[in-house]
Parts: C-alpha cells; sequence; structure tokens
C-alpha cells in the first residue's frame, strides 16, 4: 500500500511525534474496500452528509436524506447512491459525473460514524456509483445523541427560496452561537489527484466561537490523529462547513478559506466565509436531542 497519508497530515503528525507510529496505523485502517459492517450501516441510513468541490475550487458539505436503502452497496468497493439534484444545494456543482466526494455516514441516535472517499460515476437519472478510494471508521467521540423524525418525504422539495447572505447575519450568529455539531469539506490535490474529505465537528454548544469581523474560530480537540481536515487545510487553506438546524431542518452552509493555528491556548484553526447560503428547511428530517 503507498504511504496513507499526504503531506499535510504526515505534518501534523510530525508535530506530535506521531508520524512513524500512524503511518503503521494508517495501512492498518484506511482501506480501499468497505468491510461489511460499513456496507450494511450505509444501507440503513437516513442521511448522509457529502463534501465537493466547486467549478472555482471551492469546497461545499451538505446533507443528503433519503429512505432507508437510498444507499447500497453492491461490492465492497462500490456504493451506489440515489441522489436527486438540488439546484439550491451550493455542494450540487461537485456532485455530478468524475467528480471526487466525500462521504460521512453517521447515525446521530447512537453516535456511530463511517467516512468513505471515493469518485462518482452517473448510473441513471438521480442514480449515481462512488468507487471506494478510501473507506475507515471513526470513533463516537463529540457526538450529540440525537433521535430523528421524517417530516416530510425525501425528495419532496420545502419551496422556500435559499438566501446569499452578504455576512453573517443575526439567525446566522445564532445558529452558531449554539451550535454543538457542525460538518466541515475539505480537500487536497487537482484533478484526478484530487481527494475530497468530509467530517464531523462536535463539542459543547458554543465551542465555535465567532469573531468580530464574522471569522470563526474552532479548537482542535484530540482525537485520531489522522488529521484529514487539518492536514487539507494547512495544504490549501480551503474549507466547506454546514450548520444544520436540527429543530427546523435549515441549512447554513458557507465556503471560505482557513488557517491552522498554534499558541498559547492549544491548536485550533480559523475559518474565513466567503460564500454564504441559508436554506430554510433544506432537509426533510428533524432531530430531537437525547439524554447521556
Amino acid at each position: 500500500m503507498n504511504a496513507p497519508w499526504h503531506a499535510g497530515e504526515i505534518a501534523l503528525q510530525s508535530t506530535l511525534g506521531v508520524a512513524e507510529r500512524m503511518d503503521e496505523i494508517g495501512r492498518k485502517v484506511i482501506r480501499d474496500y468497505m468491510p461489511e459492517q460499513h456496507r450494511d450501516f450505509f444501507a440503513q441510513l437516513p442521511f448522509a452528509v457529502f463534501g465537493s468541490v466547486d467549478a472555482e475550487g471551492r469546497p461545499w458539505a451538505t446533507l443528503r436524506a433519503g429512505e432507508e436503502g437510498f444507499l447500497h452497496s453492491p461490492d465492497p468497493q462500490h456504493l451506489q447512491l440515489v441522489l436527486p439534484a438540488e439546484a439550491d444545494d451550493p455542494a450540487q456543482a461537485g456532485l455530478r459525473d468524475g467528480a471526487a466526494v466525500g462521504m460521512l455516514g453517521i447515525e446521530l441516535h447512537t453516535r456511530r460514524r463511517n467516512r468513505l472517499n471515493g469518485r462518482l460515476r452517473a448510473l441513471g437519472q438521480e442514480r449515481f456509483e462512488m468507487t471506494v478510494g478510501e473507506s475507515f471508521g471513526n470513533c463516537p467521540q463529540y457526538i450529540h445523541k440525537r433521535d430523528y423524525r421524517f417530516e416530510r418525504q425525501p425528495g419532496e422539495p420545502s419551496g422556500l427560496p435559499p438566501r446569499r447572505l452578504p455576512q453573517l447575519d443575526a439567525l446566522a450568529r445564532d445558529l452558531i452561537g449554539r451550535a454543538g455539531t457542525f460538518f466541515v469539506a475539505t480537500y487536497s490535490g487537482e484533478g484526478e489527484d484530487m481527494k475530497v474529505d468530509v467530517s464531523h465537528r462536535g463539542g459543547p454548544p458554543g465551542f465555535v466561537q465567532i469573531g468580530s469581523d464574522g471569522s470563526l474560530r474552532i479548537p482542535d480537540y484530540e482525537g485520531n490523529r489522522f488529521f484529514a481536515t487539518l492536514g487539507n487545510i494547512l495544504l490549501n487553506g480551503k474549507a466547506g462547513l454546514v450548520f444544520p438546524d436540527f429543530e427546523s431542518g435549515g441549512l447554513l452552509q458557507m465556503s471560505g478559506s482557513a488557517r491552522l493555528t498554534l499558541d498559547e491556548g492549544g491548536r485550533h484553526w480559523e475559518f474565513f466565509p466567503q460564500q454564504l447560503v441559508w436554506r430554510e428547511d433544506a432537509l426533510p428530517l428533524r432531530w430531537a436531542l437525547l439524554a447521556g
């Protein structure tokens, strides 16, 4: 197997003195196929998180919902997706035939999550197949338990238009200020070498701080030391964030620049929004926070 990590990931692992150990771990846990339990897991999900890159090189993160089985694996190297086009979704431009994409399957009520990165191939109207580039699991750390229900049928549009925001408005600031969860899309490489990743970020409500200039400050909590997100940011300084409103089904999606900072307060990263979209009632799902 080729080296499991790219230069950005290795650089961050090296700062902790764990590069050699992580090379060994990576060769064991980063796969070019899905294990059986991941295939079964994806098939039972009512939604998944996707990361894509538009024609201008901007990464976007989004959530897409479907009936159980909208994700289906015919074999360990492929995942088939029912993925209707959503013109209002800024991530849609990168969810196309031949595109590199990242996917996170996450089950909030059990706190399970598994990642999959690869390329899409169109199979027909609203259907794609994703060829596995990298497949790996994640621990349940920092995931808040939530149960879900469908407010309307998947694929039934809300009828509410998206709003492009010139900057964070009061609604966006309130959502970010009380959020304990968001998702971030990043990537490395270009063209055929592009690899897109999307990951979960969680913490106590208010763990994302909003600066006076509208920038966001996110702490980097101790994790699996893969550094997929931060390694990508170190390489190209770009990120796409999505903050779900779990009560209303709204999505706040942003794309912009990012940078990693190490100071006396520890390691954190900053995000500077350049494109902002608020999609009210974007998802047919609603979630309720569970105790424990």
